[in-house]
């Protein structure tokens, strides 16, 4: 699995953004999606993940509220919708992959793919 993320950009605080991130290869279904966020001089962090299943979505605390993830299996993508950005959102946005993951399990790392990161910049 490939993944492939992008909309990432330059907003100033209080603006909305959404992520994207395309899978490639087979049974994207099977998978459960993240969204994680590295910082500069920051170790990356969790942001967010939605289950295979759909049904199941797991939020950081600092984003609950404000971002939204979700999932198209027929176009093999997921969402981030950002709503509400804050100066201290600014981060590159990584997309990752799990097979017929846990979202909470996901959050401590257990990852099977990562993809490239997008930069989200939000200005004050």
């Amino acid at each position: 699995v490939q993944l492939q993320a992008s909309g990432g950009g330059l907003v100033q605080a209080g603006d909305s953004l959404r992520l994207s991130c395309v899978a490639s290869g087979r049974a994207f279904s099977s998978y459960s999606m993240g969204w994680f966020r590295q910082a500069p001089g920051k170790e990356r962090e969790y942001v967010a993940a939605i289950e295979w299943t759909g049904g199941s979505t797991l939020y950081a605390d600092s984003v609950k509220g404000r971002f939204t993830i979700s999932r198209d299996n027929n176009k093999n993508t997921v969402y981030l919708q950002m709503n509400s950005a804050k100066p201290e959102d600014t981060a590159v946005y990584y997309c990752a992959a799990a097979r017929y993951g846990r979202a909470g399990i996901m959050r401590r790392g257990n990852i099977d793919y990562w993809g490239e990161g997008t930069l989200v910049t939000v200005s004050s």
